[in-house]
């Protein structure tokens, strides 16, 4: 978090990719195996989004065409963030399209059905509840912007009625990877080791 002299502390984006950073550069201080690096990140980025699209499913003030332009820019910047550290091919960016095509659902138009249909192709790494709730919630910015009729809705589901999708709303916060560790074979000799005799080795015999 932010600390503001002339105000209450915030989290903002900066502080964000300030935390991420100083992860980064301890992992790599100590010598961390470059993959086991990225499955860390992966693994901090979807915690990152899982957090951030409850809170959206769970808050009707921020389902807005403006939540979906800020959301839009700051997870291009952790997109950008990942280029910059070598850690776009960590498959870490991959789980932040939960949030991403939620960011584009508050943005697009919702009234015809060639909009639904091009919702329905948009939005594959959300459920029918999260895109439904995210519809029900969406709150226009003035009078001029009208709200999302029931009838698209309608549209929305009849047409992902096919979907095999679990019955859950929100994302798991707690779901964990599992952690692959390489085998990086060392640039060391082993026939060029020299075992001291006080470490009681002498059962070992050189091949």
């Amino acid at each position: 978090m932010d600390t503001d002299a002339d105000g209450p502390t915030t989290y903002t984006l900066q502080g964000l990719i300030r935390q991420l950073s100083q992860f980064n550069s301890t992992m790599r201080d100590h010598g961390l195996d470059p993959e086991i690096v990225g499955q860390v990140v992966r693994q901090l980025f979807h915690c990152i989004n899982a957090v951030t699209l409850n809170n959206l499913l769970l808050r009707k003030d921020v389902c807005s065409w403006s939540t979906g332009m800020q959301l839009r820019y700051n997870t291009s910047q952790m997109e950008e963030w990942l280029r910059a550290n070598n850690l776009f091919q960590s498959k870490a960016s991959a789980t932040l399209e939960p949030i991403i095509q939620a960011a584009q659902l508050l943005q697009v138009k919702k009234k015809t059905s060639q909009d639904a249909e091009a919702i329905c192709s948009l939005c594959s790494a959300l459920n029918v509840q999260q895109i439904v709730k995210i519809l029900n919630l969406y709150t226009p910015l003035n009078e001029f912007e009208e709200r999302v009729t029931v009838s698209f809705i309608r549209n929305i589901q009849n047409i992902l009625q096919e979907r095999n999708d679990p019955p859950q709303l929100l994302m798991d916060t707690k779901h964990t990877f599992p952690v692959l560790f390489p085998y990086t074979p060392s640039a060391l000799s082993l026939e060029t080791l020299h075992i001291p005799a006080s470490v009681g080795l002498d059962f070992l015999i050189r091949v």
